[in-house]
């Protein structure tokens, strides 16, 4: 296939596979959305515990922000070994083994004395939890095509939304009860249930789909595939989305308990305003996409990313509007993830449909290393104000539009 042309072809799932997805959609449904919440759950239960952690671990806030990027690396590498294995011998078997490494890390997290120590297995944390995020969208893929695997990633996003909602409120709590190190215990838990409910998921890439071509081969593709237009447009977009979302994470907690004196409980209810609002767009997005398609609705998420970034920035400079001046441009910023996220993921595996494995991997390597550039400056420009952080929220909106504007030319979807 010319990767000068977007692909038409469409791989039809196994007829035994549809029938068994229909007859258990409900129970496949929630495994998904447990798949695809590690990368949530992972990193909103502990954002509470951040200051608490820079006390006791005797580190300053630049440092503790740092287990945020040591995560991101970790799972932005990660995704490119698992996408071209899973392709090659299924998606179970390395979802399997990388939740084996997610509780091997978030045990190493609980014990850890240093904040070096923490950055370290956060990040072996990440290449496990990886696994089970890009192998989710992958087996997605692997049942749907076009808009319906849109509706579909929306559907699975608003649910997994529960996840960065009830994360830090949950975090918050168990701080009251407990110490940081419960909540790495509490994900040691998460992680050994999921690995049980595992055995109730049916394998989506049957043998006779699985890719032939060498590992190394397979992975040497990435540079083949960063050669088509429209999926760099889509990688690029969601990738600037994730580095405001990133720096959006690293720097509220210092932003919001620090700066302004909230209490954590009260963080999770600011930081819960922003799910509704992504849980609510996602449930928009599943039923528009059909009508005006998802190009649209990814250009039109971008352009209200760039206009609030940018309104953002001025408010975290400037002070106006104090806490508000901060809360109502963040909420708008991550409320429209539903109609970025989804859209993007779902239009660069439709370009390679037979790869959906490798491009889900490098689309999520692209998204979460541009996370780790969004997470690292907040920390690397950190002077005790939010201007780093409205300002590395506004640089990365304006790239995430000028990405789906320019890059992704315009269909008929």
């Amino acid at each position: 296939m010319s990767l000068n042309q977007p692909a038409v072809s469409v791989t039809v799932p196994a007829t035994a596979l549809q029938q068994e997805t229909a007859s258990h959609s409900w129970h496949i449904l929630a495994i998904l959305s447990a798949l695809m919440a590690f990368a949530s759950i992972s990193t909103d239960l502990y954002l509470p515990a951040l200051p608490a952690m820079e006390v006791a671990l005797h580190a300053d806030a630049g440092k503790l922000e740092w287990t945020l990027s040591g995560y991101l690396i970790g799972f932005s590498l990660g995704q490119l070994v698992w996408g071209p294995v899973s392709d090659r011998y299924g998606r179970r078997l390395p979802v399997a083994l990388g939740l084996v490494l997610f509780i091997i890390g978030s045990a190493g997290c609980a014990m850890s004395t240093t904040a070096d120590m923490i950055i370290g297995w956060r990040a072996v944390q990440a290449i496990g939890a990886c696994a089970s995020v890009v192998l989710a969208r992958a087996m997605v893929r692997d049942l749907y095509s076009g808009h319906r695997a849109a509706q579909m990633m929306s559907t699975l996003m608003t649910v997994t939304a529960i996840a960065p909602l009830v994360g830090p409120a949950l975090g918050g709590q168990i701080l009251q009860v407990s110490s940081w190190r419960a909540i790495f215990w509490t994900l040691v838990g998460v992680g050994a249930l999921t690995l049980v409910a595992l055995s109730r998921l049916p394998e989506t890439l049957p043998v006779s789909r699985r890719s032939q071509e060498p590992l190394r081969r397979a992975i040497m593709r990435y540079g083949e595939f960063l050669q088509h237009r429209r999926v760099l447009g889509y990688a690029g977009a969601g990738g600037f989305f994730y580095g405001g979302i990133y720096a959006y994470l690293a720097g509220t907690p210092f932003a919001y308990i620090t700066y302004h004196h909230v209490s954590p409980q009260f963080y999770g209810v600011l930081f819960g305003g922003g799910i509704i609002g992504i849980m609510a767009t996602n449930m928009l997005n599943s039923r528009l996409v059909h009508r005006i398609g998802g190009d649209h609705l990814l250009r039109g998420g971008t352009a209200v990313t760039a206009l609030s970034g940018l309104w953002l920035a001025l408010d975290a400079t400037t002070g106006w509007g104090g806490l508000a001046g901060l809360v109502v441009p963040l909420f708008l910023f991550v409320g429209v993830t539903g109609f970025i996220v989804a859209n993007s993921i779902a239009g660069a595996l439709a370009c390679f449909p037979e790869r959906a494995g490798s491009v889900s991997a490098l689309v999520g390597a692209i998204q979460y290393g541009t996370g780790i550039l969004g997470s690292a400056l907040v920390g690397a420009f950190a002077n005790g104000t939010p201007a780093p952080m409205g300002w590395v929220i506004a640089v990365m909106g304006v790239g995430s539009y000028l990405c789906a504007r320019f890059l992704v030319p315009p269909t008929t979807d």
